[in-house]
């Protein structure tokens, strides 16, 4: 029952107050992009605390900075997408582009491996070290910012970034409640066929999906002006859409078992760690950025 109660309020309670942060547009959803970071930087030292029961890994809060630095970068370049381009330490930066925030995920690659060459005592666990490092740089740093990019989206000069933030996040969201509905209800006898999750069942996989295609169906009918005659397009988003999301849960479910721990933290009240309840829009995101260019884009920001 006290699972139920946290699903409950988690879509009910969770899911608008994540909605509304989108509805405030002011400074290319500025707010939305703190969130983005700060979720960023939890996520980070969860993942860090997982994957620290198998393997050496630098301090926490070192690890934190740098998976924060990159969603901060993706902060600075919405931020100043409506001007031409800026300087930033020479580096010039062009409106809608990846070349400040790729030249920020490399800088924080070089600064791990820097920081390895000259605080190691031993080298045993240096190879553990950089590689566990830069998956959490990656993972939970640089995964977030195909969110951040969807804030700038614009579609014929015209802005579109709250219906597609807002068109993957249902997607994702309700992905998950139908895929939990529907095991709840009808999984019963179809369980166990993923080792990685033995909960999961069948009909939770097909409850995702039918999450995800109501989610598309919805924003076809909501925003007729910008998905007219999209509707397959829609759907076909949305079929990847959740096997990403789906799949992303999944993995997380791989960190924990193989670190022998129940949750990723105790952050959200009966769901266990924030990473626990943003493990499918960590993967699903760069999947849908990619999908709705191609087949609503380019995106012109």
């Amino acid at each position: 029952m006290n699972k139920v109660i946290s699903r409950l309020l988690v879509f009910f309670v969770g899911v608008p107050l994540v909605l509304g942060f989108v509805w405030l547009p002011y400074c290319n959803h500025l707010a939305f992009h703190l969130l983005v970071c700060a979720v960023s930087v939890v996520a980070s030292c969860e993942l860090h605390d997982i994957l620290s029961h198998n393997i050496s890994l630098p301090p926490k809060p070192f690890v934190a900075v740098m998976s924060a630095l990159v969603p901060v970068a993706a902060l600075l370049q919405a931020l100043f997408a409506e001007s031409s381009s800026f300087l930033v330490s020479g580096l010039d930066y062009y409106t809608g582009g990846l070349d400040f925030l790729t030249a920020v995920l490399i800088f924080v690659f070089v600064i791990i491996l820097v920081y390895e060459v000259f605080s190691a005592k031993t080298f045993e666990q240096s190879n553990h070290r950089m590689t566990g490092t830069c998956f959490i740089v990656l993972y939970s740093g640089y995964l977030v910012t195909f969110l951040s990019r969807l804030t700038v989206a614009r579609i014929n000069g015209q802005d579109a970034s709250t219906p597609f933030l807002i068109l993957f996040l249902l997607m994702v969201f309700l992905c998950d409640s139908l895929a939990w509905l529907f095991g709840v209800l009808l999984g019963k006898n179809n369980r166990g066929f993923v080792k990685a999750s033995p909960n999961k069942s069948i009909a939770g996989f097909i409850g995702g999906f039918v999450g995800s295609i109501a989610a598309a169906v919805l924003a076809y009918l909501v925003w007729p002006s910008l998905f007219k005659d999209s509707l397959v397009a829609l759907i076909v988003t949305a079929l990847f859409t959740a096997f990403a999301a789906i799949l992303g849960d999944l993995v997380e479910s791989i960190f924990k078992r193989s670190a022998d721990v129940k949750d990723s933290g105790n952050i959200v009240p009966g769901r266990g760690g924030l990473l626990d309840s943003i493990d499918s829009i960590l993967l699903a995101a760069p999947l849908f950025y990619l999908l709705a260019s191609i087949f609503f884009g380019p995106f012109d920001a």
